[in-house]
C-alpha cells in the first residue's frame, strides 16, 4: 500500500480523499494555489505545497508544478479527484513516467473515452447500446446530410472533445444543418481546441442515467448500480439520486451486467461511470467518465462501499474488495449540489462565510470544505457543498432531506439551498416524474 499520496485537487473532493487516506493509514500532501492557503484540506493534510497563483491554469492545471510537489514531498501516488487534470491522459502518462502511481485508469483508456467519437466506437464494440448516428467524425456537409436523413430529424451535432453542452447544436430541419455544423465546430474549436464533430439522433425527452463501474485492470469488474442525474440546468447536474425512480429491478440488473461485462472486456482499471440517455424503456450510451464522479456518495450510501478507498486499493495493485455477488443494494439516497450562486439568477456569489452549520443526524452527510470565516475564492467552480441523505426508501429519504435542508446554514455568500428546498416540494419530483428538460422548464415558469 502507498505510504504518502498527493491530492491534486481542492475543495470538498480534496478533503474527501484526505479522509479516506487517513482511514487507510496513508499520509497526505495537499497542493494549493495562493488563494487556497487557508483551505480546509491544506490545514488537515500532513504536508502542503503551494503550486502557483490563484489562476487554475498556473496552479491546479500546472502539471510541472504538481509533479515537482510530488517529488519534493516524496509522494508515491497522486489522486486527481474530479475536474482539473482527472481526465488528462498526458498527465496520467507523466505521473507514471516519474514512477508515481496514478489513482485512475490507464492513459490509454482516458484518451479513448475522452474522444467522444472513439468512445462511441469502443462502446459499441463491447456491447453497449448506442444512440443512432454517424460511425465517426463528420467531415463534410454531404456526409452529414446522408446521416441525418437515415436516422431522421431532429438530430444533434456534438463536439468530439469536451462536454457541458459546448459544441452541441440541435437541428430540427435539413435547411439548418449546414449552419449548425459550422457553429458547433467553431464553438468546439474555441472551447476545446478541436473542431471535430459527429451527429446522432436527438432524443426528445429522455432521462440521464449512469452506471457506476469498477475494474481492477486484470479483467475483473463490478457494477454498483445506477444514479439518476436527470435534474440538470444547462447540461450541469443539480441533484442526483440512486436508485433511479424510472427503472425496475430487471432493467437495473440487465443494464448493470451489460456495463460490468463491457468494463471487464476492456480490462479497465479503477472507477468509471457509463452514462446513458434513457427513453421509452431503452438505453443509449452517450459517454464514459474515467474518474470519480461528483455524485459518487449516493452510490456509497446504497452499497456501503467506499469508492475512494477502492480507487486507492486498485491503484496499489490490490484486487477489488468485493465480487459482484457480494454487492448489496439497500434503500435510497439523494445528493443536492449546493453552489455559491444566486438561487434565482445563478450568478456566482463568492465571499466571506460568516456562519456555517451543517445538518446532522442519522444518515445525513455534508461533504464540504467550508468553515466559519472561510472566504470562498472567485477563481474556481462554485460548488461548495454536497448534501447526501439516505433513507430506507425514497419517501423516507425525501422526508429526511427536507429536514436536513431546513437545518443547513451558510451565511454570507448566496447559495442554492433555497432552490433545493423549493425543488423537493414539487409534485413531479416527489413522484419521480421528471426528465432532463424538467428543471429548466420549471425554472422558466418561476420567472
Amino acid at each position: 500500500m502507498f505510504e504518502k499520496l498527493l491530492i491534486a485537487n481542492r475543495g470538498e473532493i480534496a478533503l474527501r480523499i484526505h479522509r479516506a487516506c487517513h482511514e487507510m493509514g496513508i499520509k497526505t500532501v495537499a497542493v494549493h494555489s495562493t488563494a487556497d492557503a487557508d483551505a480546509m484540506h491544506v490545514r488537515l493534510a500532513d504536508e502542503s505545497v503551494c503550486i502557483g497563483p490563484p489562476s487554475a491554469t498556473h496552479s491546479y492545471l500546472n502539471i510541472a508544478n504538481i509533479i515537482s510537489a510530488a517529488e519534493v514531498s516524496g509522494a508515491d501516488a497522486i489522486h486527481p479527484g474530479y475536474g482539473f487534470l482527472s481526465e488528462n491522459a498526458k498527465f496520467a502518462e507523466i505521473v507514471e513516467a516519474h514512477d508515481i502511481a496514478f489513482v485512475g485508469p490507464t492513459p490509454e483508456h482516458i484518451r479513448i473515452m475522452g474522444d467522444k467519437v472513439e468512445a462511441k466506437r469502443t462502446a459499441g464494440a463491447v456491447g453497449l447500446p448506442l444512440v443512432p448516428g454517424s460511425e465517426g467524425a463528420i467531415t463534410d456537409l454531404e456526409e452529414a446530410e446522408t446521416v441525418a436523413f437515415e436516422i431522421g430529424y431532429p438530430v444533434l451535432v456534438k463536439a468530439a472533445s469536451g462536454g457541458g453542452g459546448r459544441g452541441m447544436k440541435v437541428v430540427e430541419r435539413p435547411e439548418d444543418l449546414s449552419k449548425s455544423l459550422k457553429a458547433a465546430g467553431q464553438e468546439a474549436k474555441a472551447a476545446f481546441g478541436d473542431d471535430t464533430v459527429y451527429i446522432e439522433k436527438y432524443l426528445g425527452n429522455p432521462r440521464h442515467i449512469e452506471f457506476q463501474v469498477f475494474g481492477d485492470g486484470k479483467g475483473n469488474a463490478i457494477h454498483l448500480g445506477e444514479r439518476d442525474c436527470s435534474l440538470q440546468r444547462r447540461h450541469q447536474k443539480v441533484l442526483e439520486e440512486a436508485p433511479s425512480p424510472a427503472l425496475n429491478a430487471d432493467q437495473r440488473a440487465d443494464m448493470g451486467e451489460t456495463c460490468r461485462q463491457a468494463i471487464a472486456d476492456l480490462g479497465y482499471r479503477g472507477a468509471g461511470t457509463i452514462e446513458f440517455l434513457y427513453e421509452d424503456g431503452r438505453f443509449y450510451f452517450i459517454e464514459m467518465n474515467t474518474r470519480l464522479q461528483v455524485e459518487h456518495p449516493v452510490t456509497e450510501a446504497i452499497t456501503g462501499i467506499d469508492l475512494v478507498r477502492e480507487q486507492i486499493r486498485v491503484a496499489a495493485g490490490l484486487p477489488l474488495s468485493v465480487t459482484q455477488s457480494e454487492v448489496k443494494f439497500s434503500g435510497h439516497a439523494i445528493e443536492c449540489r449546493i453552489n455559491a450562486e444566486d438561487p434565482r439568477t445563478f450568478a456566482p456569489s463568492p465571499g466571506l462565510v460568516t456562519q456555517y452549520h451543517a445538518p446532522g443526524g442519522l444518515h445525513v452527510r455534508a461533504d464540504s470544505a467550508l468553515y466559519d470565516g472561510y472566504t470562498i475564492p472567485p477563481h474556481y467552480d462554485s460548488l461548495i457543498s454536497k448534501l447526501i441523505v439516505y433513507g430506507a426508501n425514497r419517501n423516507d429519504c425525501l422526508m429526511r432531506l427536507r429536514r436536513a435542508l431546513e437545518e443547513y446554514v451558510i451565511e454570507g455568500p448566496k447559495t442554492t439551498i433555497p432552490l433545493h428546498r423549493a425543488l423537493i416540494e414539487q409534485p413531479d419530483f416527489i413522484n419521480g416524474d421528471y426528465s432532463i428538460k424538467w428543471l429548466e422548464e420549471w425554472l422558466a415558469a418561476q420567472d
